[in-house]
């Protein structure tokens, strides 16, 4: 298992352990609200998650943002400690280029959506550079072997 994909599972795993719940219709949200042993009105004791139909309380604000902010220190510290690009960056390009079916669609998009990159920043640096353009060479050889 690669670094990348262990930090990525771990990661998944102490986002789940968060309290917060997700509703999409009112009976979502009345289950929820009771998981949190609070009633529908008492709105005011709950954060939602922007557009995504997450909620958390209030007084778990601290922890899940904490622990979200966490994440993504430990995402900047894997890049920044590949100086080459040849590790974690590979592996984190391999992983999300498979993930979103570049091999099919040769679309960049929803990989550079899921990392939160932009294509200037990849230019701009060379470890990520050479990360990304050895993660679609290898995407590309494997295409062509299989037919």
């Amino acid at each position: 298992m690669s670094v990348y994909t262990e930090l990525k599972q771990r990661h998944s795993r102490e986002v789940n352990d968060l309290p917060f719940f997700f509703a999409f219709n009112d009976k979502q949200f009345e289950a929820g609200m009771q998981k949190f042993g609070l009633t529908v009105e008492q709105t005011d004791q709950i954060y939602k998650f922007g557009s995504i139909g997450g909620f958390y309380r209030r007084s778990d604000s601290a922890k899940i943002h904490g622990t979200l902010e966490r994440h993504e220190k430990e995402r900047e510290e894997a890049i920044a400690a590949d100086k080459k690009g040849d590790g974690y960056i590979f592996e984190m390009f391999l992983y999300e280029l498979n993930n979103h079916e570049y091999g099919y669609t040769w679309d960049v998009t929803d990989t550079l959506n899921a990392l939160d990159l932009t294509p200037e920043q990849i230019a701009g640096n060379k470890a990520l550079k050479h990360g990304f353009t050895k993660a679609v060479k290898r995407v590309k050889a494997g295409k062509r072997r299989r037919k």
